[in-house]
């Protein structure tokens, strides 16, 4: 049977080849089992390429070169779009995905699960700071969620071949992964592990940066998470807006009263107090409208979700 590994990367040419080394010693260890590796170049401006080219040489490698950068989710796709295998694998590049679980997920499958998670119960080199947020966020999407996301499920995770055909027939402009590969169903499980720090270089996450807007960036991928698996939020605005409208009403009744009993005073503060509240309600609430309105926009412009440049195979 074929094992293909889906590596999404940019930049990680420290680590490229520990990874391969160690994802390779892995599955060699497995005997049964073969393997390809196909790297996703995010249009990377280090040396990742050239080290990849020379790898290719003792390493089943394949080289998707993208022709600008598009972000992890479509280079992901891209991934999925050309494996070859029985079983798919998808990883991060910076080893803090340990390579050597890969057996444990094979034996779940063997098992009969088509899809198999990975849980983080420690996540080593990150800030406390980070791991609060993310905890939070992880909480609020499966509150709002349709289905149980699970906390501190990552993208590590196993897909058989048939899982993953049905996962690519969800037609959907950067996809939140994590949620879809639930939503699409089969017999699934959670392993648990130990997140490690990166191998080498630095982290290509910001908080404090614009990059937290982009496809894979902190924000987008936490609306993501909301939007794409549930309705509740639209709901909760109208709810909002109801209360909002009963209480204005209360109010209104409340300055009649005082005027006619002639205690009207000052309402400067009260008046900006108000104003204040419902302007940024309104602002909210045409936020969260407009992250759904926008991931329609996206996806009536029909616009392919990645371009190729070259692909490099072994020879």
């Amino acid at each position: 049977m074929l094992v293909s590994f889906i590596l999404s990367f940019r930049n990680e040419s420290e680590n490229i080849e520990e990874l391969v080394k160690r994802i390779s010693k892995t599955i060699l260890e497995l005997k049964k089992y073969k393997y390809e590796l196909i790297f996703i170049n995010d249009s990377s401006t280090d040396n990742s390429l050239e080290l990849l080219i020379k790898l290719q040489k003792d390493f089943p490698i394949t080289i998707i070169n993208m022709s600008r950068r598009f972000g992890n989710p479509s280079c992901r796709i891209a991934g999925f779009e050309h494996a070859n295998g029985d079983i798919i694998i998808d990883m991060d590049s910076d080893l803090q995905d340990p390579p050597e679980l890969v057996a444990q997920m094979i034996k779940e499958h063997e098992n009969g699960y088509e899809i198999v998670h990975t849980k983080r119960t420690k996540r080593m080199g990150e800030s406390i700071l980070k791991m609060f947020f993310t905890k939070i966020g992880y909480n609020i999407i499966n509150f709002f969620s349709d289905i149980n996301l699970g906390n501190n499920v990552g993208d590590f995770k196993l897909y058989s071949k048939k899982a993953l055909k049905q996962l690519l027939k969800i037609n959907e402009i950067n996809p939140y992964f994590r949620g879809i590969s639930v939503w699409i169903g089969y017999n699934q499980t959670t392993i648990e592990y130990q997140r490690e720090a990166r191998f080498a270089g630095t982290t290509k996450y910001r908080w404090l940066s614009k990059k937290i807007f982009t496809p894979e960036g902190a924000f987008a991928e936490f609306f993501r998470g909301i939007v794409s698996f549930s309705n509740m939020p639209l709901y909760l605005i109208l709810l909002t807006g109801v209360i909002i409208f009963i209480i204005t009403i209360f109010i209104l009744f409340y300055a009649i009263y005082i005027k006619l009993a002639n205690l009207t005073g000052t309402g400067i503060p009260t008046l900006i107090i108000l104003i204040s509240l419902f302007g940024s309600l309104t602002l909210i609430s045409l936020g969260v409208i407009g992250i759904y309105i926008a991931k329609i926009f996206d996806q009536t412009k029909n616009r392919p979700k990645y371009i190729i440049d070259n692909i490099l195979k072994k020879n």
